[in-house]
């Protein structure tokens, strides 16, 4: 069993890293940043794995703000697994692709010093993921809120400083957007601690319906639905690709773990308003999936699979106890798989200097094939194919089947999601790894270009065997009441 001063040094280890990485070598600095993400990994896997919950007491203010404490349960320790493998995963890719992105910025003028770009980019990285993890063991809605407006600092200024293109435009753009998103949840979660004189979630009562909406409108700019879409390819194409790797799977999907826990509070949104939001998400995803076959720049081709795939998290949220599960799989699965491919996207950058247009992409596989085998997996994550993704798929049609009976409309238009997911993934593959070679040379390059792809695979596909799938779906069934079901 994993005592909650584990979990609590677990989680300091990396937060305390971020302010040591400054003073070391890169590669020094490397190796700290993934141990860092590596020991909290392996305690969150533990809770998983011993089904076990408790709360750890921080402070006790006054109201409307109420108890600060870190929650640990089965949602936390999923969330919290997922985010500290891809982490940790991305901080060991990061040593060879930010040395190439810094030796570009060096040849153009815009740095003289790759070290001092260095020591600034590890405490940034750092600091995102670790709010990012911090936040989804946060107890209290304020402190929620303040992990959410660090990552979200930390994440503009990597996307301003060390992104391509229109960089300083591209991260203005996305600074004002998920900030909307922010404004718009702190909003509602005032509302909520006024209502309820309290931000605890263990004592909240009720959500009103103004501060629902204020939340789930600002989620939605977060995921990001469609129509909020829009900043979502530009932040994706010109952020460096490692922070693309935890912006998409990891940030993104943060709007459904908070939409997660208002829903736990009072379901009495979503339940009212079910038809409207699915019918939004399902036109959410077949939109983006359809733009995906339209774009000609890896990383905006990925960027539109997000949009695509964050459909399937509103479609889970309505869709009572089993979509729920629904929720939680398709966080850790759509983080999973799209890590990999944005690393796969990376790595082709790096290693061709710069080539990112999918025109030119012709029979990767036969100059980059550990590169090429990593997206396969990735692709069939997100299409839910002998991956963790399988599951996310059937607990949302079980969610469907317990919601709407065996509505054959609705059921078709999830299926239709589903299966334009598995035909973009497969096309992409085609165009990019297989067909005639596009005539370059076999190139050499660092292991840890695609090694740490595979470390991420390797869960992807653990997942759906015992004892990871069995804990993981056991403990999500107790806290979600299958059984008595939730509405």
């Amino acid at each position: 069993m994993i005592s909650e001063y584990t979990l609590v040094v677990s989680l300091l280890i990396p937060l305390i890293a971020t302010f040591v990485l400054p003073a070391l070598k890169p590669r020094v600095a490397a190796l700290i940043s993934t141990l860092s993400f590596l020991v909290p990994m392996v305690v969150t896997l533990a809770l998983l794995l011993t089904l076990q919950n408790f709360e750890i007491p921080i402070a006790t203010l006054k109201a409307p703000i109420g108890d600060f404490y870190l929650l640990a349960d089965p949602i936390s320790n999923a969330f919290g697994f997922t985010i500290c493998l891809v982490s940790a995963m991305v901080a060991l890719y990061s040593l060879p692709y930010m040395k190439h992105r810094f030796e570009e910025m060096v040849e153009v003028g815009e740095t003289k010093d790759i070290d001092w770009e260095f020591r600034k980019y590890w405490f940034l990285y750092n600091l995102y993921a670790v709010a990012m993890l911090w936040l989804v063991y946060a107890g209290n809605l304020i402190l929620l809120y303040i992990f959410l407006e660090i990552s979200l600092l930390a994440s503009f200024l990597l996307i301003y400083m060390y992104g391509y293109g229109n960089r300083q435009w591209v991260g203005i753009l996305y600074f004002v957007w998920t900030h909307i998103a922010g404004v718009l949840a702190l909003l509602g979660f005032l509302m909520i601690g006024f209502d309820n004189q309290t931000l605890a979630l263990h004592s909240l009562k009720a959500v009103g319906f103004l501060p629902w909406l204020l939340i789930f409108l600002g989620m939605v700019v977060k995921l990001p639905g469609l129509g909020p879409h829009i900043w979502l390819p530009w932040a994706h194409a010109e952020a460096p690709t490692p922070v693309s790797a935890l912006l998409s799977p990891l940030t993104v999907g943060l709007a459904g773990y908070v939409l997660l826990r208002i829903y736990l509070v009072d379901p009495s949104f979503i339940v009212e308003y079910r038809d409207v939001i699915i019918a939004y998400a399902i036109i959410s995803s077949v939109y983006a999936g359809f733009s995906v076959f339209k774009q000609k720049d890896y990383k905006r081709l990925l960027a539109y699979s997000t949009v695509s795939q964050m459909g399937y998290v509103l479609i889970a949220l309505c869709l009572g106890s089993y979509g729920l599960i629904g929720v939680v799989i398709q966080y850790m699965s759509h983080a999973f798989g799209k890590s990999i491919l944005f690393m796969t996207a990376g790595a082709i950058i790096a290693t061709f200097h710069g080539l990112r247009d999918v025109e030119k992409m012709s029979g990767m596989h036969e100059y980059v094939p550990t590169v090429a085998n990593a997206a396969l997996i990735g692709f069939m994550t997100l299409s839910g194919i002998l991956t963790i993704g399988m599951f996310g798929e059937f607990y949302i049609l079980a969610g469907l089947t317990q919601v709407y009976g065996f509505n054959l409309a609705v059921i078709l238009a999830v299926v239709l999601v589903f299966t334009i997911s598995g035909l973009y993934s497969f096309y992409t593959m085609k165009v990019i790894y297989y067909g005639k070679p596009a005539g370059y040379e076999k190139p050499k390059f660092s292991r840890l270009l695609d090694m740490p792809l595979y470390f991420i695979a390797f869960f992807s596909v653990a997942f759906i065997f015992p004892p990871l799938s069995t804990a993981l779906l056991n403990g999500m069934k107790i806290l979600f009441g299958i059984g008595g079901g939730l509405p």
